[in-house]
């Protein structure tokens, strides 16, 4: 049988004062948690580069095939579409499936003139690694070990400083951004920038 609601009540008031406040406490940790999931779900949503924008241009080292070399944005886009797609670090769960899927997918890419370019803070040597495990040798990962790039694009993770936010930019030979995609989920990055490179390519014809 239910008890009146304002039974229900009263036995609230009446409790101790340090249930109470166990209480509390322990909905202000539900409430921050669940504040920080929204925020982790939101990433750079309201930060971030936009479509129609320049992309920043820049060079750092990056690795592939365990090999390293300077990379050049402006180089890759003198070349044709790039994507440039950011993670938080290498050999976590979520971006080894990303790395793995863009590698899945490289060649749909090689079909429109796309280069591929993981960006993420860590350093050379673990990038070199991840770029013959999940990478498969098949696309560059650069390190952004200062963070400049990361800056430069809005795509800091805010609650993991030093951490980039999973979120990919196509861009477009001339260096406009055609399409930005953010989700703390790998699941559709490849799919949604594979996506806007083809329609940039057909619209070309």
């Amino acid at each position: 049988m239910k008890q009146p609601v304002n039974h229900i009540l009263s036995s609230q008031l009446s409790a101790k004062p340090g249930v109470i406040w166990t209480n509390y406490r322990r909905l202000c940790v539900s409430t921050l948690a669940f504040i920080a999931l929204w925020l982790a779900g939101q990433g750079n949503a309201w930060s971030q580069l936009s479509p129609g924008q320049s992309a920043p241009v820049f060079e750092t080292r990056a690795a592939l095939a365990g090999e390293v070399f300077g990379f050049d944005l402006q180089g890759a886009l003198d070349q044709g579409p790039v994507v440039v797609y950011f993670y938080p670090k290498a050999f976590t769960s979520g971006c080894t499936i990303e790395a793995q899927m863009f590698a899945e997918a490289i060649d749909d890419f090689a079909e429109q003139k796309t280069t591929v370019v993981g960006v993420s803070g860590d350093d050379i040597e673990t990038l070199k690694k991840f770029s013959t495990g999940p990478c498969g040798g098949k696309f560059a990962v650069a390190a952004d070990e200062d963070r400049s790039i990361m800056a430069a694009y809005d795509a800091e993770l805010k609650i993991w400083p030093g951490a980039a936010d999973r979120v990919s930019y196509a861009i477009a030979p001339d260096g406009t951004i055609i399409d930005v995609y953010e989700s703390l989920s790998p699941a559709e990055h490849v799919t949604r920038t594979l996506a806007a490179v083809t329609q940039w390519q057909a619209a070309q014809r």
